[in-house]
């Protein structure tokens, strides 16, 4: 701050100072009339001794109309019994509040109408006695914004609800026209193989590849929409359990690609074994799948306890990942390679994700590329 403003700092301090009583109250008068909220000062009776300018506008009464009258005129009709209560119980406690902290406060206008209002209050000791200040703001705009935006979440709840309904029935129907394609056209090959060319057992090969890889892809779609949608109604899990199913759904791909999975004994959850199964499915499923050229997979699974929570970690040695893709593996379809390098849907992972957090928990990942992945995975601890 310069000289300048310093000079002027101290010119209107000593303005200040040097104010009459009398300028103090024509200042303090100014300053409750221009202010933007309507002020009312009651008595210990309910008599309004004061109301400024905003109150007026507010509530549509002049100053005389105001003056003397009970409190409770500008109090609807439905809540007037309790409010001389309230009014009683602030005089025999006076401290600074907010009225109505947790519901919803209304003014009533003379016209009749009602305006939703927040009021704070204020205990003023002078020699008169002891006095309320009420302060009431016009929370009308408010409470407009908040329910047009009440009113789109809604629309909105219900346009998804709609669109995940119409995604989880036209995936269902769109399965057997996908089986009966691929079926016809693997039926076509084998009637007529002696009179097809190379080229055109090509031709059929892609089209079969690609009904299957749809179907796989729609067989995911609604493995994640189930996921999405059931509620987690948890029961006692033994861990192991879970991993032995994952590893026996999974045991032809372990044989034929020599993996070799190491795993600790699991501790018990509260959660749903199905689901939970279905985590450690997809995530050695990625362990086996992302393997490096010549290199066989090696699979570690293990725990620790970390306050509340059970740390999980599934640790491989396969390709890796760069970091800046950790957050999009996690998103549904999202994919890092090419169909024919490692097939696919881009599903797995935000199944394992929703099932994480379902159930209380935060998954992750940490990798090097070309020395393997740890996904690590929280669940909260019995």
């Amino acid at each position: 701050m310069n000289q300048n403003s310093n000079h002027k700092s101290d010119q209107y301090l000593r303005t200040a100072v040097e104010l009459s009583p009398h300028g103090l109250e024509q200042m303090f008068e100014a300053a409750i009339e221009s202010a933007p909220n309507g002020i009312v000062i009651v008595t210990g009776s309910g008599a309004i001794a004061f109301a400024n300018r905003e109150t007026e506008r507010l509530f549509g009464y002049s100053r005389e109309e105001l003056l003397g009258q009970s409190v409770e005129i500008l109090v609807p009709e439905r809540s007037r019994l309790e409010h001389p209560r309230y009014r009683a119980d602030f005089f025999a406690h006076p401290n600074t509040r907010l009225m109505g902290v947790g519901r919803d406060l209304y003014g009533l206008r003379k016209d009749g109408t009602e305006i939703p209002v927040e009021i704070g209050l204020t205990p003023i000791q002078i020699d008169a006695g002891l006095f309320v200040l009420g302060v009431v703001v016009d929370i009308s705009e408010r409470k407009k914004a908040e329910e047009a935006l009440r009113k789109s979440a809604e629309e909105l709840k219900r346009s998804n609800a709609e669109l995940e309904q119409f995604a989880y029935v036209a995936s269902h129907d769109l399965q057997e026209p996908l089986r009966m394609i691929a079926g016809f056209l693997q039926l076509l090959e084998q009637r007529n193989k002696e009179q097809l060319d190379e080229k055109a057992k090509t031709y059929i090969d892609h089209a079969v590849n690609g009904a299957t890889r749809m179907s796989q892809l729609i067989n995911d779609m609604l493995e994640y929409s189930r996921v999405k949608h059931k509620s987690v109604r948890p029961v006692t899990v033994d861990l192991n359990k879970c991993l032995d199913s994952a590893t026996a759904n999974l045991q032809r791909r372990i044989q034929e690609s020599g993996a070799v999975i190491r795993r600790e004994d699991l501790p018990k959850v509260n959660g749903d074994p199905t689901q939970l199964s279905q985590l450690f499915q997809n995530l050695l499923g990625n362990a086996i799948k992302f393997q490096r050229k010549g290199v066989s997979p090696e699979v570690q699974i293990s725990f620790r306890r970390d306050g509340s929570l059970w740390l999980f970690s599934v640790r491989d040695n396969g390709i890796g990942i760069g970091e800046e893709y950790y957050e999009k593996i996690f998103l549904i379809f999202q994919r890092l390679h090419g169909q024919k390098e490692y097939p696919g849907t881009g599903v797995g992972l935000s199944i394992c994700k929703k099932i994480v957090e379902q159930h209380g928990g935060e998954i992750w990942v940490e990798s090097t590329p070309e020395s393997g992945s740890i996904f690590c995975f929280t669940l909260p601890a019995n």
